[in-house]
């Protein structure tokens, strides 16, 4: 388990300082837009309501209390399952990235009532306009993971 942990951990405190960085000390929130390495990798700030790509995206109270609950709930059954099962140092470490990256939106929620995402990225003449963050990435690439090393077996 403290594969799992600290892999929360390590993931939690890399979205965190990534979104302090590029929202308070870049000053994403005021300028709104900086370009990297056009069109491949732009900062847009977007705050994000709802889940992946605007999906239920009301600025409510109750949509957001929601969301903070199923991500607690689904980061619980993540570790429940992790301990019951006999499970592989991938998976352990799947699990801690989307236990780390849950916990981080559920941050963004409390301290701004939306998520902050910020990473865009655009290709081969496809002008994408969503925006996500370290975290969104760790939750799909630990949701992944899980399914993927499902069938390791635990090392003896």
């Amino acid at each position: 388990m403290r594969t799992v942990f600290w892999t929360a951990f390590i993931t939690f405190l890399v979205d965190q300082a990534s979104k302090y960085l590029v929202v308070h000390m870049m000053n994403l929130r005021e300028v709104i837009e900086i370009d990297v390495l056009p069109p491949l990798l732009n900062l847009r700030m977007a705050w994000n309501y709802g889940i992946n790509f605007g999906l239920l995206a009301q600025d409510s109270p109750l949509t957001r209390w929601a969301l903070i609950a199923v991500a607690l709930v689904i980061s619980a059954l993540v570790l429940w399952w992790i301990h019951r099962e006999p499970s592989g140092y991938w998976q352990k470490v799947a699990a801690g990235l989307l236990i780390g990256g849950a916990i981080g939106n559920v941050l963004d929620r409390l301290l701004y009532g939306a998520v902050a995402d910020f990473i865009n990225m655009s290709c081969c003449g496809i002008n994408n306009q969503y925006a996500f963050n370290i975290a969104d990435i760790a939750v799909f690439a630990g949701a992944f993971g899980m399914v993927i090393f499902s069938s390791e077996k635990k090392a003896t």
